[in-house]
């Protein structure tokens, strides 16, 4: 998916993470953590709610 954004090349990454406002990609596991969450029993009253995990991008 990154390919498609980045070009494939190194310099095309630093841009995408340059528009990034926290100024950093996501990682794997803070995708994860977050499903986990939405799976955990202290998720259990959130209902009807679409979760942004993007690092601030849609702010």
């Amino acid at each position: 998916m990154m390919g498609r954004f980045t070009g494939g090349t190194p310099e095309g990454r630093q841009s995408v993470i340059d528009q990034e406002p926290v100024g950093r990609m996501g990682t794997p596991q803070e995708i994860a953590s977050a499903v986990l969450w939405l799976c955990s029993q202290p998720a259990a009253f959130t209902i009807g709610h679409a979760l942004v995990v993007d690092g601030s991008q849609t702010v």
